[in-house]
């Protein structure tokens, strides 16, 4: 496809809010709100904040830039860019397989939400006890195949449609909807919590910073420090082009570290909003807020249910809605890009690229929804686990911290892309513009590719040193 008929946005706020929603998805509304409660609260957070400027900004930037300056997705960015005789480009198909990967177990775990959303609609979960609702999620929804299939099938036919629909009023649109209803939805359960009695609690333990605690707590400071900084990495998505995609849509009206700096802005608005529904709610009603990754369905449906059965029926309908489109949102834009890719590299139609990678996505996504049930003896050693989490794990430990850090020397040194194109491209347009302090280069330069490997191996040791 030639840059003179690619497909563009319609608008800014589309950019801002497609970004945001592919930002945007359950390492926010799930992952977030468990994961701190676990590391004890509010000093987690703060923690957690710093890193996500000193680290995702600076990346999401790359990517953006990266995207804009070539005009093409993953296929060809990096061969467009990089200097004659440079093998940079050769990451690009890691990228695009970390795409399927994320897909892969990612629309299983969205069909979760949609299925409690219909299931809370319905009032299932009136009346039953906590092992009642314990067995319900570990019997009836991943112990399943068949609604487990089928809920997985119903998220991708949601999201291609989207994309078979078009850019701008396929994509564009039902994101800038669905973002949209995402922030009253959860504007709407922050504020009822907060009326709740005995909710103070919660907001004491998630916005009241306890560094003694987090000193001698039963994590440590250094455990909680990478946590925290693996969080502010991975809830971005970095690192597998599914930013530069976006980039690659935009004009040069606007700099980029302002658009980052927004998309960033929305994705922080929504994990503390999503904290600030969960942490009161569970204080209120007696329910622990290290609970895990099971706490939003082994746990609140117990708070929806004391809530009574007309008002807790609406308020964990409303929940698990915007869990849904939280979810949704990331699922219709790493499907974009999965849907460009053939689009630039093979000259395919969009109607065509949609179609046959919604055959693809079917099957390749099968196995991780099996793997939770009849599959389940298929185990990849003590240290991985299941088909899901082997695919997780390539792509959590593996692709996006190598993708964010070759994305990050591209960017910064002459043998790739060069921080002088990089500049260039960054400050193009009106608004914030990237510092140029020598300090700033030397950090992008040499400090925070460090950090990230860090991040790397001390996620390998986390898994594999225990």
């Amino acid at each position: 496809m030639s840059d003179n008929n690619r497909e563009n946005l319609g608008s800014r706020l589309g950019f801002l809010l497609l970004s945001a929603g592919c930002a945007i998805g359950l390492g926010n509304v799930w992952r977030f709100p468990y994961i701190t409660g676990k590391y004890g609260g509010a000093a987690f957070v703060l923690i957690y904040l710093v890193f996500l400027v000193i680290l995702g900004l600076p990346v999401m930037i790359c990517e953006f830039a990266i995207g804009r300056a070539s005009k093409k997705s993953m296929s060809a960015a990096l061969q467009t860019l990089e200097p004659a005789g440079t093998k940079w480009h050769w990451y690009s198909g890691f990228a695009m397989a970390g795409n399927y990967l994320l897909m892969m177990f990612y629309t299983v775990v969205s069909g979760w939400f949609l299925k409690y959303f219909f299931e809370m609609i319905g009032g299932k979960f009136v009346g039953l006890s906590g092992d009642q609702i314990v067995s319900a999620f570990l019997q009836g929804t991943i112990g399943s195949p068949k609604p487990l299939l089928f809920w997985m099938v119903i998220v991708i036919i949601l999201g291609f449609t989207a994309c078979y629909l078009g850019l701008q009023k396929g994509v564009e649109r039902i994101t800038k909807i669905m973002m949209s209803a995402l922030f009253v939805i959860m504007i709407g359960l922050a504020i009822y919590v907060l009326f709740l009695p005995g909710s103070g609690a919660g907001y004491a333990f998630y916005l009241k910073p306890n560094f003694k605690a987090l000193v001698s707590g039963e994590h440590g400071i250094w455990d909680t420090i990478y946590a925290a900084m693996g969080q502010a990495f991975f809830t971005l998505s970095l690192g597998i082009g599914s930013m530069e995609i976006f980039g690659s849509y935009i004009d040069k009206k606007h700099s980029l570290t302002g658009e980052a700096l927004r998309v960033i802005g929305l994705d922080t608005f929504v994990a503390i909003c999503a904290g600030l529904i969960i942490f009161p709610a569970c204080a209120a009603f007696g329910v622990q807020p290290d609970s895990g990754a099971g706490l939003a369905f082994m746990s609140l449906p117990n708070v929806f249910n004391a809530m009574g059965p007309v008002a807790g029926r609406i308020v964990g309908a409303f929940f698990f809605l915007f869990m849904s489109f939280a979810a949704l949102s990331t699922v219709i834009a790493v499907f974009e890009n999965i849907v460009a890719f053939p689009m630039d590299r093979l000259g395919w139609s969009r109607h065509k690229s949609v179609l046959i990678n919604f055959v693809a996505i079917l099957i390749l996504a099968t196995p991780a929804a099996l793997g939770m049930n009849v599959w389940s003896k298929v185990h990849f050693g003590s240290h991985i686990g299941s088909i899901d989490a082997l695919e997780d794990f390539i792509v959590s430990q593996n692709l996006l911290p190598i993708g964010s850090l070759l994305f990050l020397c591209f960017c910064m040194h002459k043998k790739g892309w060069g921080w002088k194109n990089f500049i260039e491209e960054t400050d193009s347009g009106k608004g914030l513009k990237f510092p140029k302090f020598k300090a700033v280069q030397f950090y992008l330069k040499w400090i925070a590719p460090v950090i990230i490997l860090v991040v790397f191996v001390a996620g390998y040791f986390d898994i594999f040193g225990k």
